[in-house]
């Protein structure tokens, strides 16, 4: 069993293995122009947690267009009419374009179904924090899209 681990070790090391969070937060993207649409929330999300910036004296670079959209529905209700549960999603399009041409292209999806609660102000706190939770997914996913030559 030490043998396998000890081929395993030596495997990984010799052949480049890096993991895809070890740069996180380090890797900064730069752009020459960002065009966010859509929700606020996400979009600021996505830029700090990313650390993309914008430079517009570099015209070589990317161009980047973040269009968020975050919707609360109602999923299931009672006989008597009351929402028993939600559904909160967000969709977020990314697109990578060089000279008015698409580089890469994707759309991430992510949603979370829930209870309703009695008390609205804790439902409306639940749902930021949901927001946040679907946010930081959405972050995650486009962090291994950027990453993928």
């Amino acid at each position: 069993m030490k043998k396998f681990f000890l081929v395993l070790i030596l495997f990984i090391t010799s052949c480049g293995y890096q993991p895809l969070y070890s740069t996180k937060g380090s890797e900064e993207f730069k752009f020459s122009k960002i065009t966010l649409d859509g929700d606020i929330d996400i979009n600021t999300k996505i830029i700090n947690l990313l650390n993309i910036k914008e430079v517009d004296t570099d015209l070589s670079l990317n161009e980047l267009e973040l269009e968020s959209l975050f919707t609360i529905e109602e999923t299931s209700k009672d006989s008597k009419g009351k929402v028993v549960s939600y559904r909160s999603r967000a969709e977020v399009n990314l697109v990578i374009k060089k000279n008015n041409k698409i580089i890469k292209n994707k759309n991430f999806i992510e949603d979370f179904t829930y209870s309703n609660s009695e008390n609205k102000s804790d439902l409306i706190e639940y749902q930021k924090e949901i927001k946040g939770n679907i946010s930081n997914k959405i972050v995650e996913e486009i962090t291994l899209f950027m990453n993928l030559k």
